[in-house]
Formats: structure tokens, sequence, C-alpha cells
């Protein structure tokens, strides 16, 4: 019988991490993270990593191990969380995992399974250079002329994707989407109940990320940024939102004012994309947020038939 497990997923600033730790204390169980920023070391206020406080105790695992300067994929996601999850169930408590990581999310919890990764370094590097002298855009048109199906899901900015999914089928000649439906056989060892957050009124959720901002910025996040481009150059970790967009300012070329604006409008940007990505999920159970009196009330509704508190 397959064991359960929960997740709490949706935009960013949505409520995830809050609703997500009243759970775990509410039925007994521990977080795992599903987020590709929060696994870098250091980088606490610009990826809103919950504080020791935040987290009132409950064990939060997938979370800041990881150098800024070193890469990540979503199959060494899947692994960890993976046996994260088999240690957690282990211990008779419940799994809870939690992000708006796309990708994450579904690779998991449809059981994808990946092959050996092939890769090519030097291939990697030239399409790395080509995207920072080109763009997204005519990479992407580029992926579309063999991967279509994969192209028309990834947006320009999404370097990362954008340059493996050329990568694997130059390398291999068989592309993501081949390997994607190829991945798809086996099923999910895990009885999964996905509760996605979202906002009737898209202005709501636009206004909890513009105050989440203006918190970060009090709390210390410029001081952060300049320690972060102090200290690290790396390729991964660089892109995160919340460090680029205030580079400018730091570099004396662009007033406070406009890099915070920048800062505020492509976190937006960024949610638009989570919220699109999510709806593709049939299998999500929504709580529209800003429609109900208790976000943790309904969230309760659709957990009390299929968990039962510890």
């Amino acid at each position: 019988m397959n064991q359960k497990v929960a997740a709490v997923v949706g935009a960013t600033a949505s409520g995830k991490t809050s609703l997500a730790i009243r759970l775990a204390q509410e039925y007994d169980g521990e977080i795992v993270s599903a987020d590709s920023m929060q696994i870098y070391k250091g980088m606490n206020i610009a990826t809103a990593k919950p504080s020791q406080e935040e987290m009132c105790g409950i064990p939060h695992h997938v979370m800041d191990f990881l150098p800024p300067t070193e890469s990540f994929s979503v199959s060494q996601y899947v692994a960890m969380a993976d046996s994260a999850i088999r240690d957690i169930l282990a211990r008779g408590k419940l799994p809870i995992v939690c992000g708006g990581t796309g990708l994450y999310i579904r690779s998991l919890v449809e059981n994808v399974q990946f092959s050996p990764e092939e890769s090519n370094e030097v291939l990697r590097e030239k399409l790395n250079e080509r995207y920072r002298k080109e763009g997204g855009e005519v990479l992407l048109w580029e992926l579309a002329e063999f991967d279509p199906e994969t192209a028309k899901k990834l947006h320009p900015s999404n370097s990362k994707r954008i340059i493996r999914a050329i990568e694997i089928y130059k390398t291999t000649g068989i592309t993501m989407s081949e390997q994607l439906a190829n991945s798809k056989c086996v099923p999910s060892p895990y009885d999964w109940t996905v509760i996605g957050l979202s906002y009737t009124d898209r202005q709501k959720l636009y206004d909890r990320i513009n105050l989440r901002v203006d918190i970060m910025l009090r709390q210390g996040l410029l001081d952060e940024a300049k320690e972060f481009y102090r200290n690290h150059i790396g390729k991964t970790a660089v892109g995160a939102i919340g460090y680029k967009e205030l580079k400018p300012y730091l570099d004396g070329e662009m007033p406070l004012e406009q890099a915070v604006e920048c800062l505020k409008q492509e976190t937006r940007r960024y949610a638009k994309r989570q919220i699109t990505w999510f709806k593709k999920d049939s299998y999500i159970h929504w709580i529209q947020a800003d429609r109900c009196g208790s976000v943790f009330e309904e969230a309760q509704k659709i957990l009390q038939p299929i968990f039962t508190k510890q």
C-alpha cells in the first residue's frame, strides 16, 4: 500500500511556508523543501528561507546545504527529496513537501525516472556564452527546431532549462521531451495529496510580493547581496531573484528606488510563471487564499479525510 505524503505548492509569497509549518504541527510532520534557491547556503533573505523561529521546531530537509558556486540538477533533487521522505515515513511522521519550484514538485509527484545524466561541459559553456550574448529567445528558437514540445513550455529567461535541453539532444540524440515521456512509466510509491494556494484577485498576491520585498530590505537584503557578490560567482545561484535586480544599484548604475521596483516587478513576473505552471497539474487541490476565512482550516478539510492526526 502506498504511503501517504502531503505537499503545499503555489506562487512565491502565497503563504506556503506558514501553512506547511502549521500542518506539520497538527499532523506530526516534517517539511521537505522544494525550492531551487533555498538549497544554497547563505542566501537566506533573498530566498525567503524560514528562520529558526519561523520553523517552530519543525525539521526542514533539502535546504541550506549547497555552496552557491555549485549547480544542482532536478534528478539530484528528486533523489535527495525521496531519501528524506523515506526517512520521515520510517520514523512514523508525515512528510510535507513545500515549495514553488514546479519542476521539482512535478518530477517528485509523478515519480519521474531519470536516465544517467549525460553532460558535455564544453558544449554547456559555449551555450552559456551564447545565451549571455544572444539572449534566450535565440536559443529557444533553436531548441524549437528539434524539440518544439519542450521549447513551448520554457520562458526565454529560463536559461538553465533551455541550455540543458539543447545539451541533452546534442549529446545523446534524444530530445528532453522524449526522455520525459519515457520516464513516466513507473507509478509513484507514495499516495500524494497536493494542496495549492492561489488568489482569485491577482493584485492581492502582487501586494503580498511587494510587501515581502520591503520587509526583505528592512531585514538586510542589500547587505546580503553585497556579501554574495563579494564572495561568489556561481553560474546557478548568481541568477537568483533578489540579487541580480539590486546589482545595478550596488554598482552605482541605478538609483535604489528604481532597483527595488525592478526587483518587485521581476518577482511578480516569476509568480505569474509559477501560476501558469501549476495550473497544468490536475492533481492539485486548490485553496483560494483570498476567498476563505482560514487557509489552515480549508487545508484541514482536504487532509482530514486522508490523514489521521498522530
